[in-house]
């Protein structure tokens, strides 16, 4: 598992090891006795020479998750040409504008992590990530990923110079406190309100399963169903996204899942059940069953690529059909590529019906 970038005190080893990788930068005057590059005999090549307060832009950047900005690289004590050279030579990796990563080669979920974080805090205070940045720091799943940030900042404040900033999506939507929040030391809209501005923005599919997934983390509850359709209310698109929010259904575990439930419903052929617990005569649990037709005893499973492909997974997963078809129920199995095929999905699972009759 990768580890990610924090804030704070909680920014944990990761951000000290990588940031100790760059403590040196060439400028041909030559380096202290307390150079840690540890050359031989204490002798140390003309080119190495120490830059600015490197403890103190270490400790800055690990209370800034990862990113320090040029005007801090400055103030404490390097130049904008080190800063220039540290980025050519790869030691520093810039991340907005304005913003630089002061290690190399960071792994990627925490380069993106902190290119948001910098994006947001350069912006000023009242910068909020919204839609779908939002909805990847609250890890609600079942859009298309992308590389651009989205934020929003205050609606009074001109914002005209940054428009141009590659990767960069500016907005400037009304939010009040309480549609505020802050996740991984970055303020984004709440999950209520990030679902809201989605559903009223994405088509039927990517909608439902961010309701799902939303619902599913337990970052919504049914209770906030009401207060998502307030959010959409009056605001264009109302129309179509409370049709999306009657067909959410927090059991299903994936988006994958939510879009094999969809293409059956589109086809004429709605499962009756979802996270179907099959059990034996002596109440043993022989397996959950992602999308079921009871009277049928037919059950589709939604195969994804990264839960299914570890072999212990695919072990699971034979084991666990093999129960269920010798307790006399048949399986069958959509992956995402299936999906895109509107009517390959109603049409198997029909036939499957019909063979039932």
């Amino acid at each position: 598992m990768i580890k990610e970038f924090v804030s704070g005190s909680d920014a944990g080893p990761d951000v000290n090891s990588l940031i100790n990788k760059v403590r040196w930068a060439p400028s041909g005057k030559g380096c202290p006795q307390s150079c840690p590059q540890g050359f031989p005999g204490g002798r140390q090549p003309r080119e190495c020479a120490w830059v600015g307060d490197l403890d103190e832009l270490r400790r800055l950047a690990v209370r800034q998750g990862g990113f320090v900005g040029a005007a801090q690289a400055l103030r404490l004590g390097f130049s904008r040409d080190q800063i220039r050279h540290l980025v050519r030579t790869g030691r520093w990796r810039r991340v907005s504008r304005g913003s630089y990563l002061p290690f190399p080669e960071p792994p990627a979920a925490a380069l993106r992590r902190v290119r948001i974080r910098a994006a947001v805090a350069g912006l000023g205070p009242g910068a909020v990530a919204v839609l779908t940045t939002a909805a990847e720091l609250h890890g609600i799943g079942g859009l298309q990923p992308t590389e651009t940030i989205h934020v929003s900042v205050p609606p009074d404040r001109p914002h005209m110079q940054r428009r141009a900033e590659s990767g960069l999506a500016l907005h400037q939507l009304t939010l009040n406190a309480a549609e505020i929040d802050r996740v991984d030391g970055v303020s984004t809209t709440t999950p209520v309100r990030t679902v809201a501005d989605l559903v009223l923005r994405v088509a039927r599919y990517p909608a439902v399963c961010v309701l799902d997934s939303a619902l599913n983390r337990g970052l919504l509850t049914e209770a906030d169903i009401p207060l998502v359709l307030a959010g959409v209310a009056g605001r264009r698109g109302a129309v179509d996204a409370r049709g999306f929010v009657a067909e959410a259904d927090g059991r299903a575990q994936s988006p994958l899942e939510t879009r094999v439930r969809l293409r059956c419903v589109d086809g004429g052929v709605p499962p009756d059940v979802l996270q179907l617990h099959v059990r034996d005569e002596d109440g043993y649990l022989l397996g959950i069953g992602d999308i079921a037709w009871r009277h049928a005893r037919l059950i589709a499973e939604a195969d994804g690529r990264a839960p299914h492909l570890a072999p212990g997974a695919v072990y699971a997963d034979r084991f666990r059909q093999n129960r269920l078809i010798n307790a006399g129920w048949r399986i069958l199995r959509f992956t995402w590529s299936d999906t895109l095929r509107p009517d390959y999905i109603p049409q198997t699972v029909r036939e499957a019906l019909r063979r039932t009759r």
